[in-house]
C-alpha cells in the first residue's frame, strides 16, 4: 500500500513540510564556490544547490558541463555560488542559510527529489524563512531539471533542458517510490519497476479520509492513493492530472481494489492522464486533507517527490502563495 505526491509545492505546490527539523549549515559560504565575477554588491545573488550524486551521478557530470555556459550567460550580471549537497537533508539547510544571508533565488540543480528538499529548505516549524534583516526582499525559487524524474517541470510544460531552465533564470531580473529509489540506474523505468514490486506482497487497506476539516469518509480496499498540485509522477505519470501549483488545492485520486495485472493493463492511462474513467479510481479536490488506516497497521508507506515520509496517519495542507516560483 502506498500514498504518493505527484510533485506538489507551493505555490508551485509542495505539500510536505512535514521532515524533521534538521541543524543549519554552519557556514553556507564553506559549501560554495564562486563561479561568476566576483562578489559586487550591485550583482544579484543566486545560489545553486547541486546533488552531484543524483541520477546514479550523472547530474554532477551534466552540471560540470553546463558551468561554461552557465557563467557565460548569468556571470556579468548575477554572484553565482555553487553548492554541493554532501548528504540526505544538505539541501535544506543550504537553502534556509542562503535566504536568511538574502540571496536573490535558489536554483534547485538535479531532480524531483533534489526540488523536494530546497522546497523544504524554504520553511522552518511551518512558516516560511526570512531573510537575517527582516525586510520585504523574497527569495526566488528555481529549478535546472538535472535528475532521473522531472516532473515538476513537466506540469509547467517544459522540455528537461537545463540551457532552457538558465535562460529563464536570466529573465530574473510512499512505496513504490520506495522501491524505486532502489533501481535508479534503469532511468525512468525504475518507477515501472518499483510500482510493480510494491504490489509483490501488497495487500488493499481501508482507510478513512477528512478534507478541509470536515468528516470521515470511509474508503475501503485502498490499493493507492495520491495527492498533488502539479499533474506528474513516477517519471511522467499524469497521476494528478487536473492539479496545478497555481490552483491552491491539491487533487487527490483514489486507487481501490486494483490487482497487479489491472495496474499493468491501466498503465497506460496513467501516462497519458485518462486513468480517472477507470472503474475504481476517483478523483476530488481539498487544501487540506487527513489520512488515516482504520485499523492500525504502522505499514502503509507514504513519499513525496521520491523521498520516503514515514508511515500512515498523516495531514497535508496547501500553504498558498508561499514561494516565488521562477518560471
Amino acid at each position: 500500500m502506498m500514498i504518493s505526491f505527484a510533485v506538489a509545492i507551493v505555490p508551485m505546490a509542495k505539500p510536505s513540510f512535514i521532515r524533521a527539523e534538521q541543524p543549519l549549515a554552519p557556514d553556507l559560504a564553506a559549501d560554495c564556490t564562486a563561479l561568476g565575477r566576483g562578489a559586487a554588491s550591485r550583482c544579484r545573488d543566486i545560489v545553486f544547490v547541486v546533488n552531484p550524486r543524483g541520477a546514479n551521478g550523472k547530474t554532477g557530470k551534466e552540471w560540470k558541463k553546463l558551468l561554461p555556459h552557465l557563467r557565460s550567460r548569468l556571470g556579468s550580471d548575477f554572484n553565482i555560488c555553487e553548492s554541493l549537497t554532501s548528504g540526505p537533508c544538505h539541501a535544506i539547510d543550504i537553502t534556509r542559510e542562503a535566504i536568511r544571508e538574502g540571496a536573490d533565488a535558489v536554483i534547485a540543480v538535479g531532480g524531483d527529489g533534489t526540488l523536494h528538499e530546497v522546497v523544504n529548505g524554504f520553511f522552518w516549524g511551518g512558516k516560511p524563512v526570512s531573510n537575517n534583516d527582516q525586510s520585504v526582499h523574497t527569495t526566488a525559487l528555481g529549478l535546472i531539471p538535472l535528475g532521473t524524474g522531472s516532473d515538476f517541470a513537466r506540469t509547467f510544460g517544459r522540455k528537461n533542458d537545463p540551457h532552457d531552465a538558465i535562460e529563464r533564470i536570466s529573465k530574473v531580473s510512499a512505496k513504490a517510490g520506495y522501491y524505486a529509489s532502489r533501481y535508479k540506474k534503469f532511468g525512468k523505468l525504475c518507477y515501472v519497476i518499483g510500482a510493480l514490486q510494491a504490489f509483490f506482497g501488497h495487500y488493499n487497506q481501508d482507510l478513512k479520509i477528512k478534507v478541509d476539516n470536515g468528516g470521515w469518509d470511509v474508503y475501503p480496499l485502498v490499493t493507492a492513493l495520491c495527492i498533488g498540485n502539479a499533474k506528474y509522477f513516477g517519471g511522467g505519470m499524469k497521476i494528478t492530472p487536473n492539479g496545478h501549483p497555481s490552483s491552491g488545492t491539491f487533487e487527490v485520486v483514489v486507487l481501490q481494489d486494483f490487482k497487479w495485472y489491472e495496474f499493468v493493463l491501466n498503465l497506460h492511462k496513467l501516462y497519458n492522464g485518462t486513468h480517472l474513467s477507470v472503474k475504481n479510481v476517483s478523483s476530488r479536490s481539498a487544501s487540506s486533507i487527513e489520512i488515516e488506516e482504520i485499523v492500525s497497521t504502522n505499514s502503509i508507506f507514504v513519499q513525496s517527490d521520491g523521498e520516503y515520509l514515514g508511515f500512515l496517519p498523516k495531514k497535508f495542507s496547501i500553504l498558498p502563495g508561499a514561494i516565488e516560483m521562477i518560471c
